[in-house]
């Protein structure tokens, strides 16, 4: 296509001029996910926060949420919240947890629910936690987020010399840490889907790093009188046509799932969207200017003494 010609070309984009910027806008990004974090927490989906959802179509048109809300007040739950979904405003998403919160109690709230509301609604998808189950899914999944992290750092520290390891693992973590940050910001359901999809960036964010990385060693060892600067951008614009294509294909999809997939998938489909801008973001402004922080060449020299297999 003509409109991506541009991205085919070889490119000479000084890249590490920016890095400054990259750095002011990453520091902005993490100092504003802490703040919310601190502040706001997390928007814990049923998964995790135990409790019952529901999702209603209404019959007759669009719904009165204010008149809903004042019928189901009567029940004196623990938690009610009714947000109207869709752009049609005839669908409608109740949150509610019984004051017990055990199974049986979830189970009678569902009942008393679905008799308040009548024939006049159709129910969608009705999801039920108990809280116990909850907090185990919770657990499973920072536990689950944990080793994961540690199995991708482990294979990176192994697969690059620590200079590299060290930017690769910084650009993860920093990507991470920043995707969680957006969800407390906008207030999107946490919850195991969310905790897939940012597992999912976490091994796209790597493995884009890894590219890049691999063709800087590539040219370390091609280009032996570069300076280092130099050959830290060429490094980069040599993969960029395959770095934004890669992130283009992706978005496409999910902007897709973001625009047209509901709100079931409203959190999946912005962390992936999310996490592709922010990953491709990092690999070129985060994780390749960490290594002008060192003497690529002398370090390699000194480790190949040492090992002189090097790292495979």
């Amino acid at each position: 296509m003509k409109i991506f010609s541009w991205i085919t070309k070889d490119t000479t984009i000084d890249f590490l001029k920016f890095r400054k910027i990259g750095y002011v806008l990453s520091i902005i990004l993490i100092v504003a996910s802490c703040l919310s974090i601190a502040v706001k927490g997390f928007n814990y989906g049923i998964d995790f926060s135990g409790g019952v959802l529901i999702d209603v179509r209404s019959k007759n048109g669009t719904v009165n949420v204010d008149k809903i809300r004042k019928e189901l007040s009567d029940l004196k739950l623990d938690e009610l919240t009714l947000q109207a979904i869709g752009d049609s405003g005839e669908q409608l998403m109740i949150r509610a947890q019984a004051n017990n919160a055990d199974e049986e109690s979830q189970r009678i709230a569902v009942n008393q629910i679905k008799e308040i509301l009548g024939q006049d609604f159709t129910f969608e998808r009705i999801e039920s936690v108990g809280p116990q189950v909850g907090d185990e899914l919770k657990l499973s999944g920072i536990l689950a987020s944990v080793f994961a992290c540690l199995a991708i750092s482990a294979y990176i520290w192994f697969r690059f010399e620590w200079r590299f390891a060290l930017g690769a693992l910084l650009g993860l973590f920093h990507d991470i840490f920043i995707i969680v940050g957006l969800l407390s910001i906008f207030h999107l359901d946490f919850s195991l889907t969310t905790i897939a999809a940012i597992l999912t960036l976490a091994g796209y964010s790597v493995n884009d790093t890894v590219v890049t990385y691999d063709r800087i060693r590539e040219n370390l060892q091609k280009y032996k009188k570069m300076p280092q600067y130099d050959l830290l951008n060429k490094s980069i614009n040599d993969i960029f046509s395959r770095t934004i294509l890669t992130s283009i294909t992706t978005l496409l999809a999910s902007v897709a799932l973001l625009v047209f997939g509901g709100d079931a998938l409203r959190s999946f489909a912005f962390v992936i969207t999310a996490g592709v801008i922010i990953g491709t973001y990092s690999s070129i402004f985060v994780s390749v200017p960490i290594l002008n922080w060192f003497d690529l060449r002398a370090a390699a020299a000194k480790d190949e003494d040492v090992n002189p297999f090097g790292n495979v």
